[in-house]
């Protein structure tokens, strides 16, 4: 596994963290030392926001509650007066509390110190803080790939909203088909020689877009494709929302900004626990990034709310503080979560899938903080397990298919083990094993483009009738929210079979549908 101390890197400056040759670097593993900068100790940001709340302001600005809960009772029982008394407008939050001046020129405010922490921490030469979650930040990203050009090579089992970046910018995709694993229904990723064949096929793309680690764990090799889309002399663009807590730990995988990614999405809610919507965008090193840097910090500033949470990005300060300065809490939950794969490993009807993740061409490792497990032959399938866990036993995973069990572990929080366990050897085993349908369809036929489809005028039709027509939505199962069919492409008896599936299910929906049944599609007129 791919390896970094958090103590090591953040001791020398950000631009230290990259070599001269990633590739080579990248297997390598840091040393394990104790240090940790004092200043990665400080929450700025959040500190800010304390100082300001106590203070005995008359509040005549915005929001509307102006931090009395009596103004606002529900919304204070919600998220408690604390909350209220640190919800500032945008501006006022970075407001000298020396010279109360809302604008210092020169100033290094609490929101930007807090970043620099962020970008050191994580070996970034830059980081934004955004409150519109990932995907905000695969919008940013689309936006700024339309400015070097209309063509792209694109991971085709990237996130919905990389492909609504992609329409709304007018982009040109050209996919790389990753490696799907049909029996437990997850799609992984992709390798360098994949992204290699198609680049070479499309001279005119001008960035290669993929994510890395997939939903279930299978980390790609970064070092290497980054190579092959320098020597195409494009940027690498990585979707990492699954990968937030990679490169903080000794025992994660490095994260993209240190293995040679130009420009890095990152949802930092999802593992590291600051608050859901809250993510941040990180800039790598070398010449790529550096001409990338001020085209991002203006599609940031376009695309970010005027008015963006001050909760969300104090939220952000806390979880990097906290996850750099407190080893000891990712040491226990690596340890809970490879106790229950232990468990899995010696049980007589489930059985522990990391096998099956690490087996995939594109794996070079994998996030230890995902546990699949495989339900097939358990008596009971993957989906319905993960309802009955829900309704019988309030234990909620992370994602199910009809074959697998995700399971989720923050990589600050550490799992009561026994309460799941116990739980799951309660559900119930069927005498006959149920059948469990195909998962993950196979890709639909093109028959126009993106954007041609998705702006075109549209009609709802019965399902029955959509087969053969020219879907004008990008239809994702959620979980994980992977587009089964994008605009442009013709719906298929099996994707219709599976989408409906999908929706019928307790334990998923599908994203951009025309109804949650799915019962009518949207097609092109």
């Amino acid at each position: 596994m791919q390896t970094v101390s958090p103590a090591t890197d953040l001791a020398a400056p950000a631009e230290a963290a990259v070599t001269s040759d990633p590739i080579a670097d990248a297997t390598l593993t840091s040393p394990v030392t104790a240090e940790i900068p004092a200043h990665q100790f400080e929450t700025p940001y959040a500190d800010a926001l304390r100082s300001l709340a106590g203070h005995d302001w008359q509040r005549l600005h915005v929001p509307g509650h102006q931090a009395n809960p009596e103004n606002a009772p529900g919304v204070a029982s919600l998220v408690g007066d604390a909350a209220l008394s640190i919800d500032f407008p945008m501006l006022f939050s970075s407001v000298d509390q020396e010279t109360w001046r809302l604008v210092t020129p020169g100033r290094v405010t609490p929101l930007m110190r807090a970043q620099e922490l962020a970008a050191e921490a994580w070996g970034a030469s830059r980081t934004w803080f955004i409150t519109n979650g990932a995907s905000g930040g695969n919008h940013v990203a689309t936006t700024v790939v339309r400015a070097l050009g209309t063509e792209l090579v694109v991971q085709r089992s990237v996130h919905s909203s990389v492909i609504d970046g992609i329409t709304h910018v007018g982009l040109t995709p050209h996919f790389v088909t990753g490696h799907v694993d049909t029996g437990l229904g997850s799609a992984h990723g992709v390798t360098a020689e994949q992204v290699e064949t198609v680049l070479a096929a499309n001279p005119d793309s001008s960035a290669v877009y993929i994510v890395s680690p997939s939903y279930f764990g299978a980390v790609a090799d970064i070092a290497a494709i980054a190579q092959v889309a320098h020597n195409h002399d494009v940027p690498l663009i990585v979707d990492e929302s699954w990968g937030s807590h990679f490169g903080l730990h000794p025992k994660l995988p490095v994260n993209a900004a240190r293995l040679g990614a130009d420009l890095i999405v990152s949802s930092t809610h999802k593992a590291v626990g600051s608050l859901t919507q809250s993510a941040m965008i990180q800039l790598g090193h070398g010449p790529y990034a550096a001409a990338l840097e001020p085209l991002v910090d203006r599609v940031v500033r376009s695309h970010q709310s005027t008015s963006c949470s001050a909760l969300l990005l104090a939220s952000l300060d806390e979880a990097r503080m906290n996850i750099v300065t407190r080893p000891e809490l990712v040491e226990r939950a690596l340890a809970t979560a490879e106790d229950i794969r232990a468990r899995v490993r010696a049980d007589r009807r489930f059985r522990d899938a990391t096998p099956d993740i690490l087996a995939s061409p594109d794996a070079i490792t994998n996030d230890p903080f995902k546990i699949a497990i495989d339900t097939r032959g358990a008596g009971i399938t993957g989906s319905d397990a993960h309802y009955q866990l829900l309704r019988d036993h309030r234990v909620y995973a992370e994602l199910s298919t009809p074959s697998a069990l995700l399971l989720l572990v923050g990589a600050v929080s550490p799992v009561d083990v026994d309460r799941f366990w116990n739980a799951l050897q309660a559900l119930p085993e069927a005498a006959i094993e149920p059948e469990r349908p195909i998962v993950l369809p196979a890709a639909c036929e093109r028959a126009m483009g993106l954007g041609e489809a998705f702006y075109s005028p549209v009609e709802v039709v019965p399902f029955d009738q959509a087969v053969g027509r020219v879907s004008a939505d990008s239809l994702a199962a959620y979980p994980p929210g992977v587009p089964n069919v994008l605009p442009g492409e013709i719906l298929s008896a099996e994707v219709v079979d599976f989408l409906r599936a999908t929706g019928a299910a307790p334990s998923g929906y599908v994203r951009g549908a025309a109804d949650p049944a799915l019962a009518t599609f949207r097609v092109v007129a």
